[in-house]
């Protein structure tokens, strides 16, 4: 894969609506897809949703102890707009291969669809616009939901997060302390979205509302320029500088390019799942509680990240307050993802290894 084509897949894998069409490497068999569901859901905001289901991916098997406890089971969250399945992209599955660090002969690997996403509940199920509106806890509540009830597991080996995923492991850390052996938090920061942050995402949310196609939500075709606008800050915020600079090195390069994107990225959104997805991050904000966080913590960013740029200094300020953790930053490069960079396991697979073998 080009440097260009990683670009999109970076970009792709950060708010997009999944990858559902990946493919698992020689060697990694096909996962077990499954749903599970509730009729007793009400978010942290007192809003009931009728019905709550879960769609998820597993590959491996669950272990047991003596008690019958499942014991090998890791959970792999996803970023905004993304589903389960882009760990299934080869160059992340590799994880799961004979001897590598999350090998599924070992492991009981665990993809959810978070809520809002994928197969999952989400607006375009039927509700549109007056689907309750949900925060990061009510998803990390409905992954728990998922696991305990549906799965049968009260405990994890190891919770490991990307971009939006990469917070609810410092919202799991915190809400539920004793429940993951190890969490491994990639591309993010914890602390509330502000700044800069704050606001591309407030300009995404304000373009799909804005498009006089919206209609409160109920509308009859999709709002195509707010989306287009949308994708615009997709690509911008995503994206790896030092790649681009390189591949789209002439104008008609970066035309030809944005023009492909356009049309590849529009068709298969839905304005209301969009405007959700980007949303619900508006009650995350697990600064205050870092202390709190007893699970060995590996947390990891890349240098070349728009959404989390190392320059604001935010490492410095919160990894100290970690009582297990080990932050690291990934150097700039020519072979650098963006944002993307979470969903490259060359970057940080060394990390994981090590995270592994000292929460044992």
């Amino acid at each position: 894969m080009n440097r260009l084509a990683v670009v999109f897949a970076s970009v792709a894998m950060l708010m997009s609506g999944g990858l559902a069409a990946a493919q698992t490497p020689e060697g990694v068999p096909e996962p077990v897809a499954g749903d599970w569901s509730t009729t007793d859901f009400v978010t942290t905001g007192g809003a009931r949703l009728p019905r709550l289901t879960m769609h998820y991916r597993t590959l491996g098997a669950p272990a047991y102890d003596a008690s019958g406890r499942v014991t090998n089971a890791v959970m792999l969250l996803h970023g905004t707009g993304g589903t389960g399945a882009q760990f299934l992209q080869p160059h992340f599955a590799e994880l799961f291969g004979p001897g590598q660090p999350l090998d599924i002969a070992r492991y009981y690997i665990i993809m959810p669809d978070n809520l809002g996403h994928g197969g999952s509940s989400m607006p375009s199920d039927g509700l549109r616009a007056s689907f309750p509106e949900y925060g990061y806890a009510d998803m990390v509540e409905a992954q728990r939901r998922l696991l305990v009830d549906g799965l049968k597991v009260d405990r994890l080996r190891l919770i490991l997060g990307t971009s939006m995923g990469c917070m609810h492991a410092f919202v799991w850390g915190e809400t539920h302390p004793d429940f993951a052996q190890a969490l491994m938090p990639l591309a993010c920061q914890p602390t509330a979205i502000v700044g800069r942050n704050r606001l591309w995402r407030s300009m995404l949310k304000d373009a799909i509302r804005a498009d006089p196609a919206w209609r409160g939500g109920e509308y009859d075709a999709q709002p195509v320029q707010g989306l287009r606008t949308a994708v615009d800050l997709l690509i911008l915020a995503g994206g790896a500088p030092m790649a681009m600079q390189k591949d789209l090195a002439t104008a008609s390069a970066v035309d030809a390019w944005m023009t492909a994107q356009i049309d590849r990225r529009i068709p298969p959104l839905d304005a209301n799942d969009l405007w959700y997805q980007v949303n619900a991050s508006w009650d995350y904000d697990p600064s205050a509680g870092l202390e709190t966080i007893t699970a060995p913590v590996t947390w990891i960013n890349s240098a070349d990240d728009f959404i989390n740029p190392p320059e604001l200094g935010l490492s410095e300020q919160f990894a100290p307050r970690l009582q297990n953790g080990t932050y690291r930053l990934i150097p700039n490069s020519a072979e650098g993802k963006g944002h993307g960079t979470h969903t490259w396991p060359r970057f940080w697979k060394d990390d994981l290894i090590a995270l592994l073998a000292r929460s044992e």
